[in-house]
């Protein structure tokens, strides 16, 4: 009942021109009370990712290679593996897309929102039957009734609100996953409950590159800089200026080459009010905003085809990097919170654990290379065990049930170490003898 009154006092409202007013003078007093939020967070989105080649760019990179790296739910351990309890995230999405659109939200807004309804009673009770990806940039926190901020022992959260025009709908907390980076925006309005977006110190950055862009292209439309055609010596009168114009718009909207051809029989000049592209130069300019793009969201500018030191035999080098430095670490946070509040929620997999695996990725497999050879080494000469070398290397699956790995050996005939050791049998044994 309450939240279709506040839908139906919503529809008699602008969101743009009256929401504060609104807010206190009706959710406030019935108990709802709205956290202060990041406004530009819409135009982080139409004037970010969705208008700036550079952070469309940063983004899609960031969200493919997130969307291509595989999950798996393990248990104990021994690391068993487990079926993933839900085939499908919804019946809109694949779970590749829940993995792009997430990972383009946490870089791009700083948080990721998830919708995980459930049923109220019955044998699934509490089971998430669906995941959704909820718009970061439209979700508002709604507090818990005289909720004290300086209380740090109490979760403040009583709903999320999707707002959009002039519809409000409810989401309730405890069917939401709140993903979020760390944001040092104290205040008590609540500002901190929401994540930094990596975008909000970029806005200047953002509106300067949409900026030169935007001038570049009106230099391109007027063929040049903008000015005026004057008579020299005596002034043109109308009628010749008139005239001129009329030829002007001509040759221009002519395709023959022979029509951009004219003659004047007066003496005339160029006056040019506006710099050139050369003077101006705007790529300069873009060049230094997509490095702080890059920068901010965790990405190199050597792999957006920049010519600047992304060499064949060093763009390697970069890929590992983003791979360790951001790929990484937000899969950590976003693999906790599913552990903790989507998958074990289901019957079954209470002690269950979702994890990346990255055994496969292309930009690792040099280290992989390089782990194998030390494991080997430490094996030969009886540092660790088989099994133990096994694990390291994410092998474990190899390692038989007789524990016959689990001994430690050395290359010499691959006896155990107390053996190798132990200088009454290496005495006694002819294979020892020179």
């Amino acid at each position: 009942m309450l939240n279709g009154l506040r839908r139906g006092l919503a529809s008699f409202i602008s969101p743009d021109k009256d929401l504060n007013k609104y807010l206190q003078a009706f959710l406030q007093p019935i108990g709802g009370q709205w956290t202060q939020y990041d406004t530009d967070r819409r135009t982080y989105v139409e004037k970010g990712i969705l208008h700036n080649p550079d952070v469309y760019s940063i983004l899609k990179q960031q969200q493919d290679k997130a969307a291509s790296i595989p999950w798996k739910v393990v248990e104990g351990d021994d690391e068993i593996e487990k079926d993933f309890p839900l085939k499908r995230p919804n019946p809109l999405q694949t779970w590749p897309e829940v993995k792009a659109l997430q990972k383009m939200f946490l870089r791009s807004m700083g948080e990721i929102i998830l919708y995980t309804p459930s049923p109220e009673g019955g044998l699934n009770k509490g089971q998430p039957s669906a995941l959704y990806v909820l718009p970061v940039h439209l979700m508002k926190i709604v507090l818990k009734d005289n909720i004290d901020l300086k209380d740090f022992d109490e979760n403040p959260i009583k709903s999320w609100m999707l707002v959009e025009g002039n519809s409000f709908t409810e989401f309730e907390a405890e069917n939401i996953i709140h993903i979020k980076y760390p944001n040092p925006d104290f205040d008590l309005q609540g500002s901190h409950l929401y994540g930094l977006s990596p975008l909000r110190p970029l806005l200047r950055n953002i509106q300067s590159s949409n900026t030169a862009i935007d001038n570049n292209n009106k230099t391109l439309l007027n063929s040049g800089a903008f000015g005026l055609i004057h008579g020299k010596g005596a002034t043109m009168t109308q009628e010749q200026a008139t005239a001129l114009k009329a030829r002007l718009k001509e040759m221009d909207s002519s395709p023959e080459r022979l029509g951009k051809i004219a003659g004047v029989s007066a003496e005339i000049g160029f006056t040019r009010l506006a710099l050139t592209t050369d003077e101006l130069k705007p790529f300069e300019y873009l060049k230094f905003d997509q490095k702080q793009l890059c920068n901010a969201l965790g990405w190199s500018d050597k792999l957006l085809n920049n010519d600047d030191g992304g060499k064949y035999d060093n763009v390697n080098q970069f890929r590992k990097q983003v791979i360790t430095d951001n790929i990484m670490p937000d899969n950590r946070i976003i693999d906790e919170a599913y552990t903790n509040q989507f998958i074990r929620r289901f019957k079954g997999y209470e002690n269950a654990e979702l994890i990346s695996v990255y055994d496969e990725l292309p930009e690792l497999q040099e280290d992989l290379t390089v782990l194998t050879e030390r494991v080997v080494k430490s094996v030969d000469v009886g540092l660790i065990s088989r099994a133990q070398g096994l694990k390291i290397l994410g092998w474990e699956d190899l390692i038989d049930e007789e524990d016959l790995l689990k001994v430690r050996t050395v290359v010499n005939d691959v006896i155990p170490l107390e053996e190798a050791l132990d200088e009454d049998f290496s005495r006694n044994d002819p294979k020892t003898v020179s």
